[in-house]
């Protein structure tokens, strides 16, 4: 078991500390570290030497290692990177677009971009030594495709169906955005992550050793990061519309409308700042299935009664 999961046993036992563990984790200024450090980082936490000038070495090593491959991730797709690159695209993606060609501009970056972020720091324990296969690869391109469209739904239905109704351009502008936007973020980890599901994932014993390939395990790991972005995506859509509603029935906001616009900027910002680790820590990076949910080939390896996975992220 990779020295990254092993530490995520250790100190990510309960929802608040893996909260608190990916606050840490998610410092941009990681982001400057060279590959050379990061390795250096990863090997210290292997050897499990970390002396007080090394301290950082465990954060570096979990927010910049893949924990299967032992691998570097790309720089746009590590954690740390999630935030600065995503909010934009989040923000503007979200904005009451006049036409359809802006709505599907901006959702076409957020949905390529979570779909590389989703197979970047998927499981790819059963793939290793494999080259990308050319279904995966048109998997991916039909994800973008698909949820890019479905994402501009909203805007697309406003300007065929030349919508006017105050009340109906409400609705499609803020409310039908909540499920879209968790529903999407759902599909996306499921299609982009499907062949986890299909040739199952690697599973360990409570000692680290691995004792074989589960396809229960690796549906259950997809089916918690699918749920986890939901949350985050559907919160980030409907905290600040439910602001903004509030707000709007003030007398400040009533006599200066301008105001409207920058507030729903910034907090929808600040909102997904704050799912960001909430949604990563939901669910264990270093997951359990139940012995009598497992494979009957892998039963007998489950000594303490269940075995663990790598859910990825």
């Amino acid at each position: 078991m990779d020295p990254v999961l092993l530490y995520w046993k250790n100190e990510g036992q309960s929802f608040l500390s893996r909260v608190k563990l990916w606050f840490n984790l998610l410092d941009p200024s990681s982001l400057l570290s060279s590959d050379a450090e990061i390795q250096k980082a990863h090997s210290l936490l292997r050897s499990g030497e970390n002396r007080e000038k090394d301290a950082p070495a465990p954060t570096l090593a979990l927010s910049s290692v893949h924990a299967d491959s032992g691998a570097v991730l790309p720089l746009v797709f590590r954690p740390p990177a999630f935030l600065p690159i995503s909010a934009p695209l989040v923000v503007a993606s979200f904005l009451p677009h006049s036409g359809v060609k802006p709505a599907l501009f901006w959702q076409f970056l957020l949905q390529s971009y979570s779909t590389g972020f989703n197979y970047a720091n998927r499981n790819s324990s059963s793939e290793q030594g494999k080259t990308t296969s050319l279904k995966q690869l048109l998997l991916i391109a039909g994800t973008v495709s698909y949820t890019a469209c479905a994402g501009a739904l909203p805007q697309i239905f406003i300007n065929r169906l030349r919508v006017r109704s105050a009340p109906v351009q409400t609705f499609l502008r803020s409310i039908l955005p909540i499920p879209l936007s968790a529903a999407l973020a759902f599909f996306n980890v499921v299609t982009v992550r499907s062949e986890e599901s299909d040739s199952g994932i690697q599973v360990f014993d409570s000692n680290g050793n691995p004792v074989g390939f589960s396809k229960a395990a690796g549906e259950k790991a997809v089916m918690e990061t699918a749920t986890s972005r939901a949350a985050m995506f559907g919160t980030t859509a409907a905290v600040p519309n439910l602001l903004i509603f509030l707000l709007q029935r003030t007398r400040l906001f009533q006599r200066s409308p301008l105001l409207v616009a920058p507030l729903r900027h910034m907090s929808v910002a600040f909102v997904l700042g704050l799912m960001i680790p909430v949604s990563f820590g939901l669910f264990p990076q270093l997951g359990t299935i139940k012995k009598e949910k497992l494979e009957e080939e892998l039963q007998a390896a489950a000594v303490d009664g269940h075995l663990f996975y790598h859910r990825g992220l």
